[in-house]
């Protein structure tokens, strides 16, 4: 079969990454071996293929290369074949999901990592869920705990996390205000946003508006600055933070926040997304029912995945980025 191939770590994906035949998987007991249609990138998949920031490589993706040759994360796609262990699937679903090696014409998929696919969605909208609306989900509804009639503020509301988060907590009732650069006002307002800030004019912390939860997709600012748009016992929930820096890469604010927490009023934490098929059929019913919409701005066959890692590294992808198989 057709699929991406990487041998070595490296920051850029042109660089790195190759079209290759392999030898197709087989799916173990618990295992389901699924004809991929669709896979999606985030800002995870170019962590892995770089092997950037070193927390990365030490937390067990491997220290001088990759332990996994294809570093795509997320898929939509067809049953082909199910393990011995396997009753909630059967060969012909559409299905969603996450695993290792989704830059491939196959892959295999753990059991509880995958569910049915939205009957509304297409293949290329349905794999851009299965790690962006599932990090968005747990962020909105565990961490932050929002409720109906709570003013939340998402950083990053234009990208593959904020796109999701912006309509999951319009779903539950929050009164949200996304924060995004001036072409993306427009997006974030169709997405559901009752008020918009452009951070390249606007503070968001500027001491007039505070939110019961703020959750940070995107960006660094510095948690002085966050806890100032927070309520006295508002939430901060930090998703994504992104400094270039080679040894934590930003993930050192997120620990500094854990530790702070229990020394304040304002509950500070990081999130530590979990993708599983029970989020992944929660998500279903919030699309299905049309309260959430995958927002996709390009995408690319398999052969240019390279390309479509590069588009999203540059910072210029308006939600979320798509390689077509």
């Amino acid at each position: 079969m057709k699929a991406i191939v990487q041998d070595e770590y490296g920051p850029a994906p042109e660089d790195v990454l190759r079209l290759d035949e392999v030898e197709q998987p087989t799916a173990g007991d618990h295992e389901i071996l699924v004809r991929v249609h669709a896979a999606s990138v985030d800002r995870g998949t170019w962590h892995l293929m770089a092997g950037l920031p070193y927390v990365v490589r030490v937390v067990g993706f491997g220290l001088r290369r990759p332990k996994a040759p294809n570093p795509g994360r997320s898929l939509a796609g067809t049953v082909e074949s199910v393990g011995e262990n396997v009753t909630e699937l059967e060969p012909g679903d559409d299905v969603y999901g996450s695993c290792e090696g989704s830059f491939a014409e196959h892959a295999v998929v753990p059991t509880g990592q995958l569910a049915r696919k939205p009957a509304n969605l297409s293949f290329e909208q349905a794999a851009t869920v299965p790690i962006s609306a599932v990090a968005a989900l747990q962020a909105v509804r565990d961490d932050a705990e929002v409720q109906a009639g709570q003013k939340v503020l998402i950083i990053g509301a234009s990208g593959g996390v904020g796109t999701f988060a912006v309509q999951i907590a319009t779903a539950f009732g929050a009164a949200v205000t996304g924060v995004s650069s001036t072409d993306n006002l427009d997006l974030v307002r169709a997405l559901g946003a009752d008020r918009v800030v452009d951070y390249t004019r606007e503070d968001f912390a500027d001491g007039v508006h505070r939110y019961d939860a703020v959750l940070d997709t995107g960006g660094h600012s510095p948690l002085t600055r966050l806890r100032r748009a927070l309520t006295p016992r508002g939430t901060l929930v930090i998703v994504g933070s992104e400094t270039g820096g080679r040894w934590l890469g930003g993930f050192d604010r997120a620990v500094r926040a854990r530790l702070l927490s229990p020394f304040v009023r304002q509950k500070l934490d990081m999130l530590v997304s979990s993708e599983n098929a029970k989020d992944l059929a929660a998500l279903r019913e919030l699309i299905e029912s049309g309260k959430v919409m995958p927002a996709i701005d390009r995408t690319y066959p398999l052969a240019e995945t390279a390309a479509a890692i590069r588009h999203l590294q540059d910072g210029r992808a308006r939600g979320k980025v798509v390689v077509s198989v």
